[in-house]
């Protein structure tokens, strides 16, 4: 399936890392021209250069997306090396620890600049150029704690559940632009940190250490994936890839969950 990207300018925020690294890697393979965005300079620039190593279009931009004066930095750098948006993928987030005990109200403003408006300023950025043209791809990396929430970190699933809102707000804004937004909600991804976590569990808790075993009851009791594993981050990127793909331009302001079955509802 031709997918429509060769030459596509994709901007990834979060990418210098874990899974907005795998998306940004996948929209490359399929000829896009990819900003790879970190907050701290480093590891962007390592994976700009790997994947120009495998013969594919790549740049690196530092900035810190939670301020208006590190936003203004990533447009800028973004937009002098691509001059221009195509695919805007808002993946940068943070899943902080907190309870309803815990958390007080810096908690959740810090949470909402970390997970929403880091991409409410990339959107304001990249959009009206979008709208000019009359094509354009926003993906948001939501979670599916926001239809599904747990009791721990409700200031985080309070910033994503407002990502989604906006999201459909934004679908109605962009009706008839050729823009279309949609929001990937991923449950449990095997990261090295999620290992890490679940490998800890597994010790407390006399699971043993085979990873097969500790993966299914680490899922079993956190998440309750019907398929029995997380999800891999590839296969995460493969639905975002997709989406901003020319096959997807009648998929609009919809919620799409990369959860293994873990949600039982009817949507």
């Amino acid at each position: 399936m031709d997918l429509g990207l060769e030459g596509k300018r994709a901007l990834v925020t979060g990418s210098s890392r874990g899974t907005g690294e795998v998306i940004a890697r996948a929209l490359a393979r399929e000829g896009a021209h990819v900003v790879v965005h970190g907050n701290v300079s480093g590891e962007e620039e390592r994976i700009a250069r790997e994947i120009q190593g495998a013969g594919g279009v790549a740049h690196a931009v530092t900035g810190d997306i939670t301020t208006d004066d590190g936003a203004e930095l990533v447009v800028r750098g973004t937009f002098a090396a691509l001059a221009g948006v195509d695919i805007l993928v808002n993946n940068f987030g943070q899943a902080t620890g907190g309870t309803w005990q815990s958390a007080d109200a810096a908690d959740y403003v810090a949470a909402y600049q970390t997970n929403t408006l880091s991409a409410v300023r990339m959107i304001r950025s990249c959009v009206p150029a979008m709208r000019e043209r009359g094509s354009g791809r926003i993906i948001q990396l939501g979670t599916i704690g926001t239809t599904r929430p747990g009791a721990r970190m409700p200031q985080y699933y309070a910033a994503k559940a407002a990502l989604a809102a906006l999201t459909v707000s934004l679908a109605k804004e962009l009706v008839g632009t050729g823009v279309t937004v949609n929001t990937v909600s991923p449950g449990l991804i095997h990261t090295k940190e999620t290992e890490a976590y679940l490998r800890g569990l597994a010790a407390k808790r006399g699971w043993g250490d085979e990873w097969g075993e500790i993966e299914q009851r680490g899922v079993r009791e956190l998440a309750g994936a019907a398929v029995g594993r997380m999800a891999r981050p590839e296969e995460v990127a493969a639905l975002v890839v997709f989406l901003a793909s020319a096959q997807a331009s009648y998929l609009h302001g919809g919620n799409f969950r990369v959860d293994g079955g873990a949600t039982d509802a009817v949507q």
